[in-house]
């Protein structure tokens, strides 16, 4: 079990470092939240002993990682390129005129 705890607290060093490598997304990263809780409930259930306090005390703290290491890789994660800035502020000067 404390194995078990140790790596449930390396979830969002996991998340940033893969945001950061760029084997995904924020975006699907949101999109695999569902699945993410699913799957730390089924965890937690393997791993821990037969009772619902346990199971608990695992998931949920899983689950709360997972949110924080959504919001760490935010802050990381390269911003999108925008549109070419100086062709839309040229276009838009040109058309005023």
């Amino acid at each position: 079990m404390f194995l078990a705890f140790g790596l449930a607290f390396e979830v969002p060093v996991a998340l940033v470092v893969l945001v950061k490598m760029g084997v995904v997304t924020v975006e699907k990263l949101k999109e695999w939240r569902s699945y993410f809780i699913v799957g730390a409930f089924v965890v937690a259930a393997v791993v821990t002993p037969p009772d619902v306090v346990s199971q608990l005390s695992l998931a949920i703290p899983m689950c709360l990682l997972y949110e924080v290491g959504i919001l760490a890789a935010r802050l990381v994660s390269k911003p999108a390129p925008k549109e070419n800035t100086a062709e839309s502020t040229a276009e838009s000067t040109a058309t005023s005129e």
